[in-house]
């Protein structure tokens, strides 16, 4: 089982290992997983062709988020050791010509990576938004006609969508909506803000008892009871979340997950599990302080970042962004 070549895990050199798995995926095409519907002969082709900016880590929504990864930890810490080659990797990426080649993919395919992967790309626009740096506006300015078509997809999926998806995979709703809502408060896009909004409390205003006892399952890299509630915490008022948590979750418990198989693709998922409850965990804290909260998101932090030490490639490909969210508190900080 592979190692951690650091030693121990310490805030210094966390960021670099989180930027060197991002930059060793973000072209590196194979393995790869495409979820790609064909029309003719002519759509078969590798990845770096159907979609060329977001063809390696695997998955493109992978891809996506670890862009996004590289460009959040550059943001924030643009003297870092690793800043010359995550922008590099950023500047290989992220050219009209590769933008252009996405768009012609996705357009004709509204489904395509739906909700997951065009929330990220959102968080990815978002990140590029508020980093006050000129090759950044380049870079956003390039994917503002992919940013325009996730908008869209959000857009027109969300008033048809009879049901919230509650699964821990990447159909969960709650999740992709609160990537979106940040995407949309930070750039001010306030008809898809308000969309987002109105169907977030359509689909849970009502809800009371989250079933967490029939939580996690096996292929879980999400809570969605969790992720519920980190969502309604960005949409209601404080007070107002407040009355919903207690009669959503009220006073509950849960315990880091273990990792039965890091081989294996979807049973890794679980240590990203750890991840993101911890960071949920601390999005309901910042409105409803508990120190029970505090410290059960600081053990899932703990288990989740000692997964670092274990990796391979079924999870380095994308843990590091949750671990990166995490670590950088994206959905509090910004």
């Amino acid at each position: 089982m592979p190692t951690n070549p650091d030693g121990p895990l310490n805030p210094t050199t966390l960021a670099e290992r989180l930027a060197r798995l991002a930059m060793a995926c973000v072209h590196r095409e194979y393995p790869n997983y495409i979820s790609h519907a064909m029309q003719s002969d002519s759509d078969v082709l590798p990845p770096r062709r159907l979609t060329p900016a977001f063809f390696g880590c695997f998955d493109w929504h992978s891809a996506v988020h670890a862009h996004w990864l590289l460009a959040r930890l550059c943001r924030l810490a643009p003297e870092g050791r690793y800043a010359a080659k995550a922008r590099a990797a950023l500047a290989r990426s992220l050219t009209p010509r590769n933008i252009d080649i996405e768009l012609k993919y996705v357009a004709p395919r509204p489904g395509f990576e739906r909700p997951y992967g065009m929330a990220w790309l959102l968080q990815l626009a978002a990140e590029l938004h508020e980093w006050d740096d000129p090759e950044a506006a380049a870079w956003r300015r390039t994917l503002r006609p992919l940013e325009a078509h996730a908008a869209r997809v959000f857009g027109d999926w969300l008033p048809k969508l009879s049901h919230p998806v509650r699964g821990g995979t990447h159909s969960q709703t709650a999740f992709a909506l609160g990537l979106a809502h940040d995407w949309a408060r930070i750039t001010e896009a306030s008809p898809v803000l308000d969309l987002i909004e109105r169907s977030s409390l359509a689909f849970f205003a009502a809800d009371r008892d989250a079933p967490l006892a029939y939580e996690p399952s096996g292929h879980d890299f999400l809570s969605p009871s969790l992720a519920e509630a980190d969502l309604m915490r960005r949409i209601l008022p404080p007070d107002d979340f407040r009355d919903w948590y207690a009669g959503f979750l009220g006073a509950f418990e849960l315990d880091p997950v273990g990792v039965p198989d890091h081989e294996d693709g979807h049973l890794v998922h679980l240590a990203g599990l750890n991840l993101s409850r911890a960071w949920m965990l601390e999005g309901i804290a910042s409105v409803v302080p508990s120190e029970r909260l505090t410290a059960m998101a600081g053990r899932h932090r703990d288990a989740g970042l000692s997964e670092l030490d274990n990796l391979t490639y079924a999870g380095a490909h994308w843990l590091a962004t949750f671990a990166g969210y995490l670590v950088t508190r994206r959905g509090l900080a910004d």
